[in-house]
């Protein structure tokens, strides 16, 4: 549940603070990682604390899921031992054999895969749309839809999304709105306060922050579908481990500052590539000519740290591109504080290939650390020849 103390407090002072109580019997400061499978009941049925089994509840991760829970404005937090398990208990809970879901037609690979592979084999049906624009997504839409899945900022493509205007068709339309929050971060941006039913994400990604820990959360604008999600959460048991959860939380303390030097030095980049020769095309929503540039200056604090574009000189040189770099490191993931470079086509999104949703050859996308822009800049420049 969320800790209504932290409400009225800014996010930088909720992402060290909240869920994060000092333990009554010692005083620590950081709440201790509860490495354990089970606890004493005072006599049958007497728990203390609500604890009787870790893939229940944990108090290390319920520390997690309270934070996550104030810093997303939601009822509920849960957190999983990945984001698609997290997905997965999401649409399981949601949906039902016949029921039919909107997903957008630039995807997360594994979001994908999930649909076509998983989900549609027993029985869900889902249809693509552009969810940045209002008539193709009601054109998606049939009697049997109940879910609205959107990601924005998306993957690959930085494609934004106006949730807000999502949220107003999703309601009309009696289906809920889920909203993959993973690429903005609760810091950029708050999908529940614009109207979100559930929000997703990857805390391997931006939460985490350092490359070192695989995790997935939901959080929920209504305390009844935090509880259902919490029933399934438990009787499906992917659940975030207590280290894990620990890891999490460490992350999130420096979240802020993090989301700061990430946009910073991405916009420092994006100014470059633009004038790079070599570069046929920058995909930014800081950039002016963006698509979606005016809504993610209305819906988001900044514009993220990730960063696509797109070489001369086609698929083959945009591979030897990712295998030139120094300092950006060739590798799937995202959201460390290391600057990070992949080929979608290839790595990430590859499930997608042959698909609507099948994304350009010569794409690049970069995860722009933390470390001096001057060095990055460097290291793509030489990369790129």
């Amino acid at each position: 549940m969320s800790d209504d103390s932290h409400e009225h407090q800014s996010f930088e002072t909720r992402a060290i603070h909240a869920g994060n109580t000092a333990d009554p019997r010692t005083g620590a400061v950081v709440p201790p990682i509860y490495q354990v499978s089970t606890y004493k009941q005072d006599g049958v049925g007497g728990l203390r604390g609500g604890y009787e089994y870790s893939r229940s509840a944990n108090p290390t991760r319920t520390a997690l899921e309270e934070n996550l829970a104030a810093l997303e404005g939601g009822r509920r937090g849960l957190a999983f031992a990945s984001g698609l398990a997290a997905e997965d208990c999401l649409l399981r809970t949601l949906l039902s054999p016949g029921d039919h879901v909107v997903i957008p037609n630039d995807a997360y690979g594994g979001t994908f895969r999930l649909f076509a592979k998983v989900v549609s084999r027993w029985g869900v049906e889902w249809s693509v749309a552009d969810t940045s624009d209002a008539a193709s997504v009601r054109a998606a839409l049939t009697p049997k839809t109940k879910v609205i899945w959107v990601e924005t900022p998306s993957n690959p493509l930085l494609g934004i999304t106006d949730i807000a205007m999502v949220a107003d068709i999703a309601r009309s339309a009696g289906a809920k709105l889920v909203v993959d929050n993973t690429f903005a971060s609760p810091y950029l941006q708050q999908p529940l306060a614009l109207g979100a039913d559930v929000v997703v994400h990857s805390l391997t990604k931006y939460m985490g922050g350092h490359s070192d820990v695989v995790g997935g959360a939901l959080v929920t604008a209504d305390a009844a579908l935090g509880e259902e999600l919490a029933y399934h959460q438990n009787a499906m048991g992917a659940v975030a481990g207590p280290f894990d959860s620990w890891i999490v939380l460490r992350g999130i303390k420096t979240l802020a500052v993090r989301m700061d030097r990430h946009a910073e030095n991405a916009a420092k980049i994006v100014e470059v590539l633009q004038r790079h020769p070599k570069v046929s095309k920058v995909l930014y929503p800081g950039l002016p000519e963006h698509p979606g540039h005016e809504v993610a200056a209305k819906q988001m604090r900044n514009f993220g740290g990730m960063v696509s574009f797109q070489v001369v000189g086609g698929e083959e040189e945009a591979v030897a591109v990712c295998a030139r770099t120094k300092i950006f490191t060739l590798a799937e993931s995202l959201g460390g504080v290391e600057s990070l470079i992949e080929h979608p086509g290839r790595m990430t999104h590859a499930s997608v290939a042959g698909s609507a949703l099948e994304v350009p050859a010569d794409l690049i996308r970069v995860s722009v650390g933390i470390e001096n822009a001057d060095d990055l800049i460097a290291d793509l420049t030489q990369a790129l020849g």
